[in-house]
């Protein structure tokens, strides 16, 4: 699997969604979204991507 890049750059459309997740890991989003300057929501955005297209659905 490829490396996750965090680079900034515009996204196109966007939309607003409601998201549940440990507070741990929003701490570890928060910490790498400020070190990279750029937003938390921009961060999760392209690791959601990084995650679509890296992923391998398997058939049981």
């Amino acid at each position: 699997m490829g490396d996750f890049i965090v680079k900034k750059n515009k996204t196109e459309q966007t939309t607003v969604i409601s998201l549940r997740i440990d507070k741990d890991l929003l701490e570890k989003y928060d910490d790498i979204a400020n070190k990279a300057n750029i937003s938390r929501n921009e961060l999760i955005s392209k690791a959601l991507e990084f995650s679509l297209r890296n992923l391998k659905l398997i058939d049981d």
